[in-house]
């Protein structure tokens, strides 16, 4: 099974509209580990990793968010998967 890892930022309307708590859930439930956090330019940016499929649906979601988001853009980067995260968790703010 080949891995993946991808660095988002999502652009747009994605704070104070459970964008963090709906990617959460998605990357569980695809089996993704990694994290999510909203930044102060309003941006949220998240790191997942896990099988190559799993990744690819949770960016196609990240692309769409939840009911209330409303986004414009998002830059994904592929890195190194390091097999470093437990669980997907949030963060309150990466500054």
């Amino acid at each position: 099974m080949e891995k993946m890892r991808v660095h988002l930022f999502v652009y747009g309307r994605v704070q104070g509209v459970f964008f963090r708590a709906g990617a959460q859930k998605r990357a569980r439930k695809l089996g993704l580990t990694g994290w999510a956090h909203n930044l102060i330019d309003g941006r949220v940016e998240l790191v997942a990793e896990g099988e190559k499929g799993a990744a690819e649906q949770f960016v196609q979601w990240c692309r769409e968010g939840t009911p209330l988001a409303k986004v414009d853009r998002v830059d994904v980067r592929q890195e190194k998967c390091t097999g470093e995260f437990e669980d997907f968790s949030i963060h309150e703010f990466g500054f």
